[in-house]
């Protein structure tokens, strides 16, 4: 047992009461370098009373994102057991579990009891009260910043709605890591496309074999159907393009399917400097 290795678990986010149960476990194993943890799932499954399949799914996560690593495997009555090691630098760049230090300035007591006075030359007094005070009268958000806030809330919960109901989990989580991926660059409409296509992709599967939303946002797994979308968005553009080319080569050629061709599409042609005005008169259409 290392009392370091579990002090470093214990003041780091992972994500949820499980993965944080699993890994208390797992560092109560462990020596001080984090290495020498062999113990079965089944043994992680009976001592923390988890399902076996958040175990499993728990432990490939944490192979997956380098939190722990696989250093050689034990013969025991069953075969073997996989032998781990916690990555201290992975747990390290965790989020932390405590509260970030509030800065008081420098004082002569550490307990600033009072506010600042602020600048005194001219004989002005600083705020009466902290900003955290009970009087204190914070200033409103403007009308504008409002509006924004709660289209960018309303497009999250749009995104959050099209996931497989019954497996969504931890909302507030899902909306947070859904605005951080709208924040990151990602358009909302496309990240929705991602969540319908995976709601699709998972129709038939049963429950137990789709991620829960906190998870799934977590991970990026949206990503596969936002490489899917802009494939798609390029087949689309490709198809558009051949299609501009087939027309203009009809009114190059004065072919008699050149009747077919609409206004909007002779103007786009026209636009797109693929023919000249002249070229559309000579074929019988109107520029």
């Amino acid at each position: 047992m290392s009392w370091r290795i579990a002090n470093e678990c214990a003041e780091r986010r992972f994500g949820s009461a499980a993965r944080k149960q699993i890994i208390m476990f797992l560092a109560d194993k462990a020596s001080d370098d984090g290495s020498g943890i062999w113990c079965s799932k089944g043994t992680i499954q009976r001592h923390t009373e988890l399902s076996e399949s958040t175990v499993k799914r728990t432990i490939i996560d944490f192979l997956r994102e380098g939190i722990l690593i696989e250093t050689g495997r034990r013969q025991c009555k069953n075969g073997y057991t996989v032998i781990y090691r916690i990555v201290l630098e992975r747990v390290a760049a965790l989020e932390p579990t405590a509260e970030p230090d509030i800065e008081t300035g420098v004082t002569v007591n550490p307990v600033q009891s009072e506010p600042g006075t602020g600048s005194t030359v001219n004989g002005v007094r600083g705020s009466r009260w902290t900003p955290n005070h009970p009087k204190t009268i914070h200033k409103p958000p403007t009308r504008r910043r409002e509006a924004a806030a709660e289209v960018e809330d309303l497009e999250a919960e749009k995104i959050l709605a099209a996931y497989p109901e019954d497996r969504i989990r931890d909302r507030r989580t899902s909306l947070c890591l859904i605005a951080a991926a709208v924040k990151a660059g990602v358009t909302p409409n496309d990240l929705l496309q991602a969540v319908k296509a995976y709601a699709k992709e998972s129709e038939g599967y049963t429950r137990s074999k789709v991620c829960f939303s906190d998870n799934w946002f977590k991970m990026r797994r949206w990503e596969k159907g936002l490489a899917q979308v802009q494939a798609d968005r390029e087949k689309a553009r490709e198809a558009e393009a051949k299609g501009r080319a087939s027309l203009a080569e009809w009114i190059h050629e004065r072919h008699p399917l050149c009747r077919h061709i609409t206004n909007r599409q002779i103007e786009d042609l026209i636009a797109s400097r693929m023919v000249t005005p002249e070229q559309v008169r000579a074929a019988g259409l109107q520029a």
